[in-house]
């Protein structure tokens, strides 16, 4: 991965996070591991990956450890509930792009969701009805982000699975489609936008083909 020396991956801790730093460093890409809890903290730096503390509800905190960490890009997972209860999916995502515009970063790639924005048709009622308030916040990241003046990609996975990769998933622009996809497969796809010229401006829809909840035909992004 040339285009970036040093890549900030926030949530790095679990889930797509954590799987994004594996397959940096994998490809021998210097990472900057940010996170909350110091739990996982043995285990991103038994990786080679650097190590950085903060919440991302914390403005100031996410200013200090974009600006220290000295990144060409960051990648950001961020979302959920803290332990106080409140909802990082916007309000944290929106800390670390402030961060990144005023530290002059180069490349941001947000982790969403498929159902935020404009890909809300593609699921049911049922579903929407579960995930809405996470949805709302992270359709007010995506904008944030579009108006943010970063070269960007957001990539919606659908509904994730901890198996191991299948190579099977894609991305597409594609607003209808929707189903499962393998975190580790979601990190492959959030890399490959990462490095990838096409992929810069996009909102794109990350699924498993193999793993549709209908069988709508789509055509995927090619990068």
């Amino acid at each position: 991965m040339a285009n970036y020396a040093q890549v900030l991956v926030a949530g790095a801790s679990r889930g797509v996070g954590l799987e994004v730093v594996k397959q940096l460093r994998a490809q021998g890409v210097e990472v900057v591991g940010l996170f909350r809890s110091a739990d996982a903290k043995a285990a991103l730096e038994a990786l080679g990956a650097k190590v950085v503390m903060g919440d991302a509800l914390d403005a100031a905190a996410m200013e200090q450890a974009v600006a220290q960490s000295n990144v060409d890009a960051v990648i950001s997972t961020v979302g959920g509930l803290s332990e106080a209860g409140d909802r990082s999916d916007f309000v944290g995502n929106r800390n670390l792009m402030d961060a990144a515009v005023k530290a002059g970063v180069k490349r941001f790639v947000l982790v969403s969701s498929i159902g935020a924005g404009d890909s809300v048709g593609a699921l049911s009622a049922q579903v929407l009805a579960a995930l809405k308030p996470a949805l709302l916040e992270k359709e007010k990241a995506e904008a944030h982000l579009a108006a943010s003046g970063l070269s960007y990609t957001v990539v919606r996975p659908g509904g994730l699975k901890s198996e191991p990769a299948t190579g099977n998933a894609v991305v597409t622009q594609d607003v209808r489609v929707s189903g499962m996809i393998h975190r580790a497969d979601v990190a492959a796809l959030v890399c490959s936008c990462l490095e990838s010229e096409r992929a810069i401006g996009q909102v794109l829809s990350a699924l498993d083909p193999n793993q549709r909840f209908v069988e709508i035909e789509f055509e995927p992004f090619e990068m």
